[in-house]
């Protein structure tokens, strides 16, 4: 039985879906004004295993993950660069593409635009302001926050104690302090949509109320997104969407945790923060992943190199494993093994299985995994897996890093013919005792960033 943590509650229950066997999931996506950092990072890995493993269980899975691509920021940034905003979106977008792939996320299966989604937003405030939740200042239209009585349920706050300008800004003439804006009247160089109230464009909550609204149906299973998002952002969508729909919004919230540096949250402003490419130049894309993994998703990462090289050592384990299994040539058919070998499988998958089922704890599904290599290994050294054992092994693994995504992807496990021709070469100075010839092609294809490594069952390779 999977349970989860429900924000919505602070506590696990048991995930029980609105249709059996489907599953509804929005994941707030990042605003496209600058490349993507670490904390982007890890909330995407976070929910593409979320994601991931639900499919493992056998649902059915429609993800949704946005990109907002209208918003203050990148007004701002736009017009530093003398380009238009949707320009400057046009060049970003396709980095977070491109770094989100080099992690081993799957693409979404919706992957909305905010700016394609204007009427539907237009829409759901009008409904707002029928059923009066709704007030006219001169920049825009707001939300009345005292009108919707359970305002705060998300986050645990209570209305009266929250403060003035804490996380939202203070407007002279706005009802309450919290009350957020729904449409802004543009500026002039802004860019604009008519609307009822005036030309403008939308305000940040409205744009995810609408486009789950309109492509999973007014209530659906799982909404995600960083723990920073929970006040005010995920609060004011839960406001706006069962003010105007008057039915539940989401049935379990997920928030992951902060990326820390030197245990302080990454910012800008600290002079801690790292952009998910400054860290590929250095790391492995998959040790950055299997970082994120080896921490639950809800809690914080105190992110340093140090930690960063552990990960990279751990997942050099994991691919040599991956390669000493298949490059494995068992002498004869060991069918009275086999049965050894089920129990071993069974048993790491019961283990995955049953610490990923507790709230996707992601550090003891690896633990459950190199539980499993340790027992193959030895079974390895002593030649003791059949051919279909073998068969099996490589079969399971694919199966658990359908989830987890730390083995080599496929490209990585292919050799260009030139390299193979060496490789072939080099063994048969090998077989005829020219170890000169043999080291000299070793070192070759060294430089070409293949390395080799002789076994009793043959030479395997690896790229470095």
């Amino acid at each position: 039985m999977l349970n989860i943590h429900n924000t919505l509650t602070a506590k696990k229950e048991a995930f029980k879906p609105l249709q059996e066997g489907k599953v509804s999931m929005y994941v707030c996506g990042p605003t496209v004004y600058d490349l993507g950092h670490l904390g982007h990072g890890r909330s995407a890995v976070s929910f593409d295993i979320i994601r991931k493993y639900l499919v493992y269980k056998g649902y059915k899975v429609t993800y949704v993950s946005n990109y907002t691509d209208i918003d203050d920021k990148l007004i701002q940034r736009a017009e530093l660069k003398k380009i238009t905003v949707a320009e400057l979106a046009a060049q970003i977008i396709p980095e977070y593409d491109r770094d989100y792939a080099s992690l081993g996320i799957m693409k979404p299966d919706v992957q909305p635009k905010a700016t394609e989604y204007v009427p539907q937003m237009i829409e759901l405030i009008k409904d707002l302001e029928k059923k009066g939740f709704t007030y006219l200042l001169d920049d825009g239209v707001y939300f009345d926050v005292t009108k919707f009585k359970d305002y705060g349920k998300l986050s645990k706050q209570k209305l009266d104690k929250l403060k003035a300008g804490s996380r939202v800004a203070v407007k002279v003439g706005k009802k309450s302090p919290q009350d957020f804006v729904l449409w802004k009247l543009s500026k002039p160089g802004e860019p604009f949509w008519e609307s009822p109230w005036g030309v403008g464009r939308p305000g940040w909550h409205i744009e995810c109320s609408a486009m789950s609204k309109q492509i999973l149906g007014v209530t659906f299973d799982i909404h995600g997104g960083g723990a920073d998002l929970t006040f005010p952002h995920h609060e004011c969508e839960i406001a706006q969407s069962e003010a105007a729909n008057g039915a539940p919004f989401v049935n379990y919230w997920l928030h992951n945790g902060f990326i820390q540096i030197n245990n302080e949250k990454m910012s800008k402003s600290l002079g801690n923060f790292f952009t998910l490419r400054d860290i590929f130049e250095k790391y492995d894309p998959q040790a950055v992943r299997l970082l994120f993994l080896q921490t639950h998703y809800r809690s914080p990462i105190d992110f340093s190199n140090e930690i960063l090289d552990q990960a990279k050592n751990t997942l050099m384990r994991l691919h040599d494993f991956s390669r000493k299994i298949r490059a494995y040539k068992a002498a004869q058919d060991q069918n009275d093994t086999d049965e050894v070998i089920d129990e071993v499988l069974g048993t790491s998958k019961r283990n995955f299985e049953e610490r990923m089922d507790d709230d996707f704890e992601t550090s003891g599904g690896l633990a459950a995994w190199f539980d499993c290599m340790k027992a193959l290994n030895k079974l390895l050294d002593e030649k003791k897996i059949s051919a279909a054992g073998q068969k099996n092994v490589i079969d399971f693994m694919m199966k658990l890093d359908a989830v987890l995504g730390v083995l080599e992807p496929k490209e990585a496990m292919t050799i260009n013919q030139a390299v193979a021709d060496l490789i072939e070469k080099r063994n048969a100075a090998r077989k005829a005792k020219d170890f000169k010839t043999s080291d000299q092609i070793r070192d070759e294809l060294l430089k070409m960033g293949v390395q080799l490594e002789d076994t009793p069952e043959g030479t395997t390779w690896k790229k470095v």
